[in-house]
């Protein structure tokens, strides 16, 4: 039977399979004659599949729900449902068969140039890349795990610039702590001191830290990667936790609020806000995200000569890789090996007086 809904300008169709399973479904169209082609379409394909054992054709909406059912527990769960509420009217009434790379190709090509207040220019590659990344890694699970799928298609990411490493010089991070409020000030000191990510920081309870032993940690469901954190407390961290003892009972970082005559500590939410943007303008500092003093602490620990295994476990990165972006800043090691040529070169010869003297002088 097609039918429409009130919210839809699309026909609707609702009959009952062979096997005694009711459908309820949307056609996709606005044109009747279509929808009855679709409706009888479908009918076939589950009479097949309930009379003949064919697999079952899964569409991408029962993908999307199988998908956020198993992967809420997902550090990036949140990015990944603003991902599929922009693929979703692109997608919404797509059998998974039919999302094919030309497919894909179009959706790239429309995310990347859809122009927003946000984004008046269009969205970056990197952007495009993690919209399509979560898109390919839905099909893939669709394939070898949930076996909904026979292939599924090759996709090619779009060309991502590499970054430098941005972090601080010393002087430029006592000027930025200048500038910020308390808790804001003491939180910074506190990532510089430990590397610990943002979250890590405004989220961090009391429960989760002893001073008597100096150290702290992250929860498994609470790092990024899903492993624990141990976090050793050098001197600077213990001088900032030490400040903040006794002023919240739960949470470490807090700030002072006046309502109604009352004053209370509430816990700190989120670090990267207008105070925070403003005291990066007032120190002098651009192009610097909170994040950035995770960059900052390792670019500091390599220099101080950090070996970049030990660097690795201490910021709980699960690849190698992820460290050897940090080497860069460190090349003393290789010092031996470069002064090995030294002796091979002669001594460039300078001139200097007048040219009537033309006297030489050697540079070692």
């Amino acid at each position: 039977m097609l039918y429409r809904r009130n919210n839809s300008r699309h026909w609707w169709t609702r009959f009952t399979t062979p096997d005694g399973r009711e459908v309820r479904r949307s056609t996709g169209t606005e044109d009747k004659k279509d929808a009855e082609e679709y409706e009888a379409k479908l009918k076939q394909d589950l009479w097949r599949v309930a009379r003949l054992g064919e697999k079952p054709r899964r569409s991408w909406q029962e993908a999307v729900v199988q998908w956020i059912a198993e992967t809420e527990h997902k550090a990036s769960h949140e990015d990944d449902l603003v991902h599929l509420r922009w693929l979703d009217p692109h997608l919404k009434d797509k059998m998974l068969d039919e999302i094919d790379k030309a497919l894909v190709d179009q959706l790239k090509v429309n995310r990347k140039t859809q122009k927003t207040k946000r984004h008046p220019k269009g969205v970056t590659n990197a952007t495009v890349n993690r919209m399509q990344a979560l898109l390919r890694a839905i099909l893939r699970r669709a394939e070898r795990e949930w076996e909904w799928l026979d292939k599924s298609p090759a996709l090619r990411m779009l060309p991502e610039p590499k970054k430098r490493v941005r972090w601080l010089k010393r002087d430029e991070a006592d000027r930025l702590i200048a500038e910020l409020p308390e808790h804001l000030a003491d939180m910074v000191r506190f990532s510089l001191a430990t590397g610990l990510r943002e979250a890590n920081v405004t989220g961090l309870c009391w429960e989760q830290v002893d001073l008597d032993r100096r150290v702290a940690w992250v929860h498994d469901d609470e790092a990024k990667g899903n492993r624990g954190i141990g976090v050793p407390l050098n001197r600077d961290a213990v001088l900032v936790l030490r400040r903040w003892q006794n002023r919240h009972a739960e949470r470490v970082f807090c700030y002072r609020r006046r309502r109604n005559g009352m004053e209370t500590w509430n816990p700190v939410t989120k670090a990267g806000g207008a105070a925070w943007r403003k005291a990066l303008e007032r120190a002098g500092i651009s192009n610097f995200r909170w994040h950035d003093l995770r960059h900052t602490w390792a670019s500091w620990h390599v220099q101080a000569g950090t070996p970049l295994h030990v660097l690795q476990e201490l910021g709980g990165w699960q690849s190698a890789e992820m460290v050897r972006r940090y080497a860069h800043l460190a090349p003393e090691h290789l010092s031996e090996h470069a002064s090995r040529i030294e002796t091979g070169l002669k001594p460039v010869r300078t001139f200097s007086g007048t040219p009537e003297t033309n006297k030489a002088t050697e540079v070692a």
